[in-house]
């Protein structure tokens, strides 16, 4: 049977075209739309994210899709939020005072602190490169993944959810990061499961396949 396109949200970011890329190269349909009822009705939504906080809640505003994105990252559809896509779920960011993100989860975002390393060198931000994952769940797009894979991240800001039980993984750069967070079909990613190879892609057939049950 052949399946609906998975809706990738677009508000203007940066990373559209490699994410639809990485789900065609797993063999999913997918779609870049700023059409809230083409996301309203997809079997699953893609919220990517590459920018500033307060220019993409901006934009979401300016397309008429903060409630479409808000509902669908809240309801019992698939969902997944990449990099600031994950940011924008929590209601604000340091990045940017006074801009209100989508609020579906509590917690704060918060920029990376700079400074010295033990053993020397300092902490650069953004932070850009590999670094290990400590998952905390086993299940949905982490079902089958080692418990320290290695992802790739890109970002000065992170995540500090408010309740444990949604933090999905985290990864240490200085401070302890909420690199993923869950909560029923809705998981979101500090790190791009795009351009984190084999494991990456393994994450995304895992979401591949929640979209199909």
């Amino acid at each position: 049977m052949h399946m609906r396109a998975i809706a990738i949200a677009d508000y203007g970011a940066g990373n559209l075209r490699s994410v639809k890329k990485a789900l065609e190269h797993i063999g999913a349909a997918a779609e870049i739309t700023a059409d809230p009822a083409t996301i309203a009705t997809a079997p699953g939504v893609v919220l990517p994210g590459v920018g500033a906080f307060g220019d993409a809640v901006h934009s979401l505003r300016q397309r008429r899709l903060t409630e479409t994105v808000r509902t669908a990252a809240a309801g019992n559809r698939p969902f997944l939020g990449i990099c600031l896509g994950q940011q924008l779920l929590f209601p604000s960011s340091e990045e940017s005072p006074g801009a209100e993100g989508l609020g579906v989860l509590p917690g704060a975002v918060l920029r990376i602190p700079g400074g010295a390393l033990p053993g020397g060198g300092t902490r650069k931000v953004p932070h850009i490169g590999w670094n290990a994952l400590r998952l905390l769940r086993a299940d949905g797009i982490f079902e089958g993944v080692p418990a320290c894979a290695y992802v790739y991240f890109v970002h000065s800001y992170y995540v500090k959810a408010a309740r444990e039980a949604q933090v999905a993984a985290r990864t240490e750069y200085g401070v302890t990061i909420d690199a993923a967070v869950s909560n029923g079909l809705m998981t979101a990613t500090q790190f791009h499961p795009e351009k984190s190879g084999e494991i990456g892609l393994h994450m995304l057939r895992n979401f591949l396949r929640i979209c199909q049950n």
